[in-house]
């Protein structure tokens, strides 16, 4: 199931996709609430509703609706660094050193933005960086999660893409700075839910810039798999329903072409992942 959140007549909704069409969830099941993350927080009831409501009635063609992120508010917008074998390998050339444990940083929420809405480069930096990567979307409140139990409490996926300021990252120990300026964290274009992705770790991941191949890899390169990092994660904090977690990039970073990659306004950032979907973003002026 692919649900989404939509602008339709000056209105935003939750829908589920069918085919070329939009289900208003609202309208479709209004018992419902009328944001992603209240229902996510109502667990697998509430899905199987969104599931069985009727397809053929209450729909909207998708070519006429803004698709916007499906979730408008997480409370928490997680992220781990270097945990691509490829990538790990690729900064090690530019001298930074390879973690031995799960290095996290938090995206701050108010950087969320639609699978294709601009991206603002900053005017204070010539360094804007781009990262495909796999979101997790957390579906149950948990804390102390072990490592066989951890993908029972994922609702879905989605693409995002960790858009970063170097040289902002990278004046700080920690990361938040660089990896949090507004409209950075596009999320979308839906949240596939979990039971569509058989094996999350088998999913090609691809990232253009104004069509040139700039990543190209599978989920599987993951040094520490999502089970890993949800345990970890749920070892030192609760996460609730719509907390988002980016999975970590493969190799193809700007920063590490040679010359750099960095982004420039007018380019045009296509993000991939195999069973999921595309979002893509162009780079505007501040």
């Amino acid at each position: 199931m692919k649900l989404v959140t939509f602008t339709h007549a000056g209105k935003t909704r939750v829908g589920k996709v069918v085919g070329d069409r939009v289900v208003d969830i609202s309208v479709a099941c209004p018992s419902l609430p009328h944001d992603m993350r209240s229902i996510l927080s109502l667990g697998d009831s509430a899905l199987a509703q969104i599931q069985q409501a009727e397809d053929t009635t209450n729909t909207l063609p998708l070519s006429e609706v803004k698709l916007e992120a499906p979730i408008l508010n997480p409370s928490k917008f997680l992220a781990i660094g270097m945990n691509y074998a490829d990538h790990v390998e690729e900064s090690a050339r530019k001298g930074i050193k390879a973690p031995d444990t799960q290095v996290w940083f938090n995206k701050q929420v108010s950087c969320v933005a639609g699978p294709f809405d601009p991206v603002v480069k900053p005017n204070i930096s010539d360094m804007l960086d781009y990262e495909v990567e796999l979101c997790v979307v957390i579906g149950k409140r948990c804390k102390n999660v072990s490592i066989e139990d951890a993908l029972s409490v994922v609702a879905g996926y989605m693409v995002t893409n960790d858009f970063s300021v170097r040289d902002v990252q990278w004046a700080s120990p920690t990361w938040t700075l660089g990896k949090s300026f507004d409209t950075h964290g596009p999320i979308g274009p839906w949240i596939v839910t979990s039971d569509e992705i058989t094996d999350p770790y088998k999913l090609r991941m691809r990232l253009t810039v104004n069509g040139e191949v700039r990543q190209n890899n599978l989920t599987g390169l993951m040094v520490y798999n999502i089970s890993k990092q949800i345990a970890h994660l749920t070892s030192i904090m609760t996460l609730e329903p719509g907390d988002l977690i980016a999975t970590g990039t493969p190799m193809g970073v700007g920063a590490a072409m040679d010359p750099v990659g960095y982004l420039k306004v007018g380019d045009v950032v296509r993000a991939e992942i195999e069973g999921i979907g595309a979002i893509e973003n162009k780079i505007v002026s501040e």
